[in-house]
């Protein structure tokens, strides 16, 4: 019973996830790099990186420019993140 109880609090709270301003910008030149080697290489970026976010399959994304060695750096999640924070920035959702 109280195991049960504690299960429904846990799903009750919100968790934070909190990622430092240095890794942004890094992930922003990752995806920088990545999405000029893909437009360069003839392929749709956005299609290519949603690829390879949703995927985890490097091959999405180009050899060219190291911009596959440059994506693997990076865990997925701080790419969708930085994705976000860009996309909330472009439509003045933050102060």
């Amino acid at each position: 019973m109280e195991e049960n109880r504690k299960k429904r609090t846990d799903l009750e709270s919100t968790q934070f996830f909190r990622v430092q301003p240095e890794q942004a910008n890094g992930v922003q030149k990752i995806l920088s790099v990545v999405y000029e080697a893909l437009s360069e290489k003839g392929y749709d970026p956005v299609n290519q990186i949603v690829g390879y976010i949703m995927s985890g399959d490097p091959t999405y994304v180009t050899n060219y420019k190291g911009a596959r060695s440059l994506i693997m750096k990076v865990e997925r999640d701080e790419l969708v993140e930085e994705i976000m924070r860009s996309y909330i920035r472009a439509n003045h959702w933050s102060d």
